[in-house]
């Protein structure tokens, strides 16, 4: 991936590096550069007596969603208590800190941020105290109509204390005529956008996804105890059973009765984020049914169809290129074989005094292996591209490892158009296929060749078709086709994308 592929997968230190890098202090600063990232993960359990120890291996699953901070929210049916922090789970949180979160309900949430500065304040769940009860929330995604609603509840007299669209819907719960589920129905249908939540009071756990299911959410079962996760490798990392997808508009709400369903949207199309199959998600998940590496190494099959090469080698940028790549390997008849090796163990940032430095840096994170691609024609396989310099600094060091060609293969179509779901990339600059030719970036990055998989090679590798009205897949950064309103984004898109 693009610049991004370290910070995906769990790991957060990672060296990203703009070109030229950044001037601090007198030196010159190896500033990291996002590639794409989604916003966050969210974990909820109700009824165990080891709530936040199970939390906390539920978030620790969902690393690779975000990896700015983490959170966990127990209920001991008095009170809501939270710790929080900035930095990876297993920093945010000891032995001590979770012995010392009693109650036998939680919600955690790990974060990435596409909405609010990465300060501690912004860290989720964020937790409310009123003069009767309490309130935490935990989101994944992004709310295209959060500008439009902050305005109009600071106009009646909301103080917001963080800069996530997040706490948006708190002040939304509070000022909401009726109560309990119909309040709760008439917030989510003012929220636009792709989402799922969870909520908690102290007498119930409420999970929610937006009406195009554009973000994953899922429902399982702990013995007793019900779980909701982003992604169901958590449920697999806890023992876990799947009961099903929460739907799209559907609100579940979940306390010591037991379970119930509430549709708090009737107008529900489904459109699933490709991004999930193509990069977010850890390959052991299933989102809709459709496990991801399996998608994934069909991506890679139906790519080595389109755009076949002679080459000797085939391998991978690790690591969510891989499952593409053994595909692709199988299909052309080609051995894969394992050319780049990642160091997990870079620290974040680096500050050096010379460029001479800085490019030791790269060689740090990311190495060729010499004995695999010296004096061979080389397939290097990734799930994208978005600004072409990652890829680049890749096909330079498999060529000063020895390698004869360089034939790049991207397991996704062009990156054209901006997300305003809850990835990071919301202007048309952050994208190289938008100003440029695929010849055009080949020549940028330096490869012998260059071919992306198409719009219908994505659509039939996950195998989530359109039918009844519903797209299945949100494929708009890669076809403008936006699932929803936009909002507060509609002058955007027109500005920078000349659309009307």
């Amino acid at each position: 991936m693009d610049a991004g592929f370290a910070e995906r997968r769990g790991i957060r230190h990672a060296i990203l590096f703009t070109a030229a890098g950044a001037v601090e202090g007198g030196y010159a600063v190896l500033a990291e550069v996002k590639g794409l990232n989604e916003e966050c993960g969210i974990f909820g359990i109700w009824g165990h007596k080891d709530a936040a120890h199970v939390a906390y291996y539920g978030l620790h699953s969902l690393q690779h969603r975000g990896q700015e901070g983490a959170g966990i929210v127990v209920n001991d049916g008095k009170r809501l208590t939270r710790h929080r922090g900035l930095g990876l789970v297993a920093e945010v949180f000891t032995k001590d800190t979770l012995d010392g979160l009693k109650g036998t309900a939680a919600i955690g949430h790990v974060r990435y941020s596409t909405m609010g500065k990465n300060e501690l304040e912004n860290v989720q769940p964020l937790l409310f105290h009123f003069e009767n009860d309490s309130l935490a929330l935990c989101h994944n995604g992004h709310l295209v109509n959060a500008r439009t609603l902050r305005r109009e509840l600071e106009e009646l007299g909301s103080i917001f204390q963080t800069s996530s669209d997040t706490e948006v819907m708190a002040h939304l719960i509070k000022r909401t005529p009726r109560s309990g589920v119909e309040t709760l129905k008439r917030t989510f249908n003012k929220i636009k956008g792709g989402f799922s939540y969870i909520l908690f009071t102290q007498n119930e756990m409420i999970a929610a996804r937006d009406p195009n299911g554009i973000r994953p959410l899922s429902l399982g079962l702990l013995g007793k105890s019900y779980v909701i996760t982003s992604e169901t490798c958590a449920l697999d990392i806890i023992g876990a059973s799947f009961v099903r997808d929460v739907r799209p508009g559907e609100m579940i709400v979940i306390n010591d009765k037991g379970m119930k369903s509430e549709m708090f949207s009737p107008e529900t199309s489904l459109a699933v984020c490709s991004m999930e199959y193509i990069y977010f998600a850890r390959p052991d998940s299933d989102i809709a049914g459709v496990n991801v590496h399996k998608a994934r190494k069909n991506m890679g099959k139906i790519l080595a169809l389109e755009s076949s090469v002679q080459a000797d080698v085939v391998t991978a940028v690790p690591d969510s290129g891989v499952s593409a790549a053994i595909g692709f390997a199988e299909t052309a008849g080609i051995p894969y074989e394992m050319g780049l090796i990642k160091s997990r163990y870079v620290a974040r940032t680096f500050i050096q005094p010379s460029q001479e430095l800085r490019e030791q840096g790269v060689r740090m994170k990311l190495s060729s292996v010499r004995g695999v691609v010296a004096g061979k024609i080389v397939v290097i396989v990734d799930d994208s591209i978005v600004r072409g310099t990652t890829m680049k600094r890749i096909v330079r060091l498999l060529r000063e490892a020895g390698a004869a060609a360089v034939h790049v293969r991207i397991s996704s179509p062009q990156l054209r158009y901006p997300c305003f779901y809850g990835i990071d990339i919301q202007t048309k600059g952050e994208l190289i296929s938008f100003a440029h030719s695929v010849d055009e970036i080949c020549a940028i990055i330096g490869a012998n060749s260059l071919a992306f998989l198409s719009v219908e090679g994505l659509v039939n590798a996950i195998g989530i078709q359109a039918e009844r009205g519903c797209r299945g897949l949100c494929m708009a950064s890669f076809n403008g086709d936006y699932p929803t309103d936009l909002h507060d984004h509609k002058e955007e898109v027109r500005d920078k994308l000349g659309r009307g």
